[in-house]
C-alpha cells in the first residue's frame, strides 16, 4: 500500500464454489476490482504474486510504499510451478518453499534494481510453526522445538524473522524475545510517528540498528482468545498440557528456555518460587487486558450497514 492508493490480490474468493484472484485498488471514488483469473490456475499463483508485488514497487518508486506479501503457500492445497516441481529433496512441500525462497530474492532484486535497497526494510518471517498434523505429505520441521502449527509451545509459536537493511543492518543473529506485534511499534517509529498507548508492541529499531538488548521481556500466549502461557525471562509456564484441553492444569508447567528449548523438563515442582512470580505476571497481563471486538468483525458490520 502507499499513502495515495492500494492493490493487492488476494489469495482466494470464493464466487459461486469458484476461487479466484482479484486485484483490487483503491480510487479516488471508491475501489475498482478486477478479476484476474477465476479459478485460480494455483501452480502459478506464488509466480504471480511475486510479479504483481514486483509490478507495485515500480509503479511506488517515487513515494514511499508497503508491501505485504502473504504466500498462499506452503498452506494446504500446496502447489509449486513446472520451474519447481520435483526440484526438492523435501518432496511437494519443499518444492513450494524453494520457490517462495526463489521468489522473495525476485522482489530484493528488484529493490536493488530500482535503487530502493538502502531505503526499504525487508522482513520475512512466518505466522506459526509447520502443520505437522498433516500426515500425508512432509511439512516442516520445528526441530528440537516441541509440537507445532496450533500449540503455544515453542514449536507452534516460535518463527524466524530476517530482517534485511543493508547499510542500516548489520549481518548478526540475535536470540532476544520478540514478537510480530512488535513490527507494528517498529514501523511506526522509522516512520517518525508516536506508538498509542493501549498497543502490546515494542519498538525494536535499536535492536535492528544497534544490536541493543531487545524491550520485550515479557509475552502472552494466546489462543482462540484465552491466555493459554506466559513468558517472562527465560522461564515461560503453561496452563493447558495441550492444544485440546478445555481444562487448565492445577497446577501450571514451568520451563526455563535457555536450557530446555524443548520444554520437556518441567520445573514446576523445583521453583515454586518462579513459577508464583509468573503466575502473578501473567494475572496482571489479564487485568489490563481489555477484551475487544476482533477489528474483522467491526469492519464486516460496517461494510454491512454501507451496503
Amino acid at each position: 500500500t502507499t499513502d495515495r492508493g492500494a492493490r493487492c490480490t488476494p489469495t482466494s474468493q470464493v464466487a459461486r464454489g469458484r476461487i479466484h484472484s482479484v486485484r483490487s485498488e483503491r480510487t479516488e471514488g471508491g475501489y475498482r476490482d478486477e478479476v484476474l483469473e477465476s479459478p485460480i490456475h494455483q501452480p502459478t499463483f506464488t509466480r504471480k504474486l511475486t510479479e504483481e508485488a514486483i509490478a507495485f514497487i515500480e509503479q511506488n518508486q517515487e513515494r514511499p510504499f508497503l508491501v505485504y506479501l502473504p504466500y498462499a503457500m506452503p498452506h494446504l492445497p500446496i502447489f509449486a510451478s513446472e520451474d519447481f516441481a520435483g526440484t526438492s529433496l523435501g518432496g511437494p512441500y519443499g518444492d513450494t518453499i524453494e520457490e517462495i525462497d526463489w521468489s522473495v530474492g525476485q522482489v530484493v532484486a528488484a529493490l536493488e534494481r530500482l535503487g530502493l535497497a538502502e531505503s526499504t526494510l525487508v522482513l520475512f518471517t512466518s505466522d506459526n510453526g509447520p502443520w505437522r498434523e498433516v500426515h500425508t505429505h512432509f511439512a516442516g520441521s520445528t526441530g528440537p522445538l516441541r509440537d507445532s502449527k496450533g500449540s503455544v509451545y515453542e514449536g507452534g509459536m516460535r518463527v524466524p524473522a530476517i530482517f534485511y537493511w543493508p547499510g542500516r543492518i548489520e549481518p548478526a543473529v540475535i536470540s532476544d524475545m520478540g514478537s510480530t506485534m512488535d513490527v507494528y511499534a517498529t514501523a511506526l517509529s522509522l516512520a517518525g510517528q508516536d506508538l498509542p498507548d493501549d498497543v502490546d508492541a515494542f519498538d525494536i529499531t535499536e535492536t535492528l540498528l544497534s544490536g541493543a538488548p531487545g524491550p520485550r521481556r515479557e509475552l502472552a500466549y494466546y489462543s482462540a482468545g484465552q491466555m493459554r502461557a506466559y513468558r517472562k525471562g527465560n522461564f515461560k509456564i503453561h496452563f493447558y498440557d495441550s492444544r485440546g484441553a478445555t481444562e487448565p492444569l492445577a497446577v501450571p508447567e514451568l520451563y526455563d528456555l535457555t536450557r530446555d528449548v524443548s520444554e520437556r523438563d518441567n520445573l514446576a515442582a523445583r521453583h515454586p518460587d518462579v513459577l508464583a512470580d509468573l503466575m502473578e505476571s501473567a494475572e496482571a497481563h489479564r487485568q489490563q487486558m481489555p477484551v475487544a471486538e476482533p477489528i474483522f468483525d467491526r469492519r464486516y458490520a460496517r461494510y454491512r450497514v454501507e451496503q
